[in-house]
């Protein structure tokens, strides 16, 4: 095993894990003046956003879009030499595959919880549309410290509104299940509204008369030309260009304090001495790497679940297929089907149309928390499922040019109730051991922007600074869906 040439005493930090946010991780721990190194387990850098090509045209595997309305994404991007190829979705107009047809996605509502029973109007039967209605004469119900988005909606609104709208909505953004998502963590500012009101619809309303008179223009979501799996390799190349050091496959297998002010960290045969750590994995790994300095957060995180997921990605020559209008569909779990959402890349984003406008890129998405059968189908069989729901959602009949399965295996984490708890007892064990941050999708909000928000509050909380630690726990990054997809 050798020692790394990492002197003590020179500001070196070491960041484990190369995703988005041990990335931007570094980025903002060189700006600040430290020397850096990233450990990367994988042979690449980017966790869950990955670009390729698919016949001969760029696309993203992993997420594909990024909020806009929070500044953190685009203003990296920018950071980073991609303000140029920064591009707003080319169309915003979304389908909901319910009741047995593709219908508009409603407008006027908030992650699916509508501000009038109107709002829902053709989505709903009208036994759900009336049942949204008797609201204003129900009872107040409490939110108390947190509560499921599904168990309150549904109390409030009826199942129909959560089952038909808020599960889809929500599973587009964790993979997971409404009646066991928080509230408080996952939709903040209903949980906020819903704790001053009698009546749901009342606090959808008021939030939506806020965003109106904010008068937040632009567009809510964000891709990069390219896909916006090129954000990490041009922030990795910055950090590098930086003097920041990247080494990928080398998974960290020991973390231990050295002295009062170091750390050792075992990667491999590789031995690295750093004045400071940011561990940026999910869950699972953070855990092992913390059980020896922070058993207690190492607990937490344990307890930390996780959902699987899987991208079929299929291109088609354009001539001869006929898609609806749109970005795409997303389809509640009610519904029976094997897929939960198509994107159609090529509508949604003009960079994919400009580079081959003879070839139709488009995917769909298999896989919830809990749902693992599906997720053992070998390739050609999602392949498969893929194209019989798209066929009978949208007449797509033709035979594909390409197709690729990609799988994010526990690539989600779940937010269920008290997650908020969690994360905040994870950063008091944290905050006992100097020179340690935690930073990641498990903490803060599952987003890009909600990721790099947490990297950021990780380097400030090891320069003393407390606040963007502070904020974050006290009010996690909502991660909204982007339109239909992923």
């Amino acid at each position: 095993m050798r020692e790394a040439e990492t002197p003590r005493g020179t500001g070196h930090v070491v960041v484990i894990g190369g995703g988005i946010a041990g990335l931007a991780a570094a980025h903002r721990l060189l700006a600040g003046g430290r020397r850096v190194t990233v450990l990367e387990a994988s042979d690449r850098v980017g966790g869950k956003l990955l670009p390729g090509d698919i016949a001969g045209v760029r696309v993203d595997f992993g997420a594909e879009s990024m909020l806009a309305r929070r500044p953190e994404a685009v203003a990296l991007a920018r950071e980073v030499g991609l303000g140029a190829r920064l591009q707003p979705p080319a169309t915003a107009t979304a389908s909901i595959w319910t009741r047995g047809a593709l219908r508009p996605m409603p407008k006027g509502h908030v992650m699916g919880v509508p501000g009038t029973a109107a709002a829902l109007a053709g989505v709903l039967s009208d036994e759900g549309l009336a049942r949204i209605e008797r609201d204003a004469d129900l009872p107040r119900t409490e939110v108390g410290d947190d509560v499921a988005v599904g168990g309150y909606v549904a109390a409030r609104l009826g199942r129909e509104v959560v089952d038909r709208l808020v599960e889809p909505l929500l599973g587009g953004v964790y993979a997971g299940d409404a009646y066991q998502i928080s509230m408080r963590s996952a939709v903040p500012q209903l949980y906020q509204a819903a704790k001053t009101h009698d009546s749901l619809t009342e606090a959808v309303r008021e939030i939506q008369a806020k965003a109106a008179a904010n008068q937040q223009t632009g567009p809510v979501f964000m891709g990069i030309e390219g896909g916006v799996g090129g954000l990490p390799l041009a922030v990795a190349e910055s950090v590098r260009a930086r003097g920041g050091e990247i080494v990928t496959g080398a998974p960290v297998t020991e973390l231990r304090r050295q002295g009062p002010d170091g750390w050792r960290v075992v990667a491999g045969d590789r031995v690295v001495h750093a004045d400071a750590v940011v561990v940026a994995v999910p869950a699972p790994a953070a855990a092992g790497l913390l059980r020896a300095e922070a058993p207690g957060a190492a607990a937490e995180l344990d307890g930390v679940e996780y959902a699987s997921m899987a991208l079929i990605t299929l291109a088609y020559r354009r001539a001869g297929t006929d898609l609806p209008a749109g970005s795409g569909f997303l389809v509640p779990p009610v519904e029976g089907r094997t897929i939960k959402a198509s994107t159609f890349a090529s509508q949604k984003w003009g960079w994919i149309a400009d580079e081959d406008p003879d070839t139709l890129v488009l995917r769909t998405s298999v896989g919830r928390y809990g749902e693992t059968e599906i997720l053992g189908r070998d390739d050609d069989h999602l392949v498969e499922v893929s194209r019989r729901d798209l066929k009978e959602a949208t007449g797509l009949d033709a035979v594909p040019l390409e197709t690729r399965v990609t799988r994010w295996t526990d690539g989600l984490p779940q937010y269920p109730v008290g997650h908020h708890a969690r994360v905040a007892r994870v950063r008091e064990h944290i905050a006992k051991v100097p020179g340690l941050a935690v930073c990641g999708a498990q903490y803060d909000g599952v987003g890009i922007p909600a990721c790099i928000a947490s990297a950021y509050a990780a380097v400030d909380q090891l320069d003393g600074d407390l606040r963007g630690v502070q904020e974050l726990t006290a009010n996690p990054v909502q991660s909204l869906h982007g339109g239909a997809g992923e």
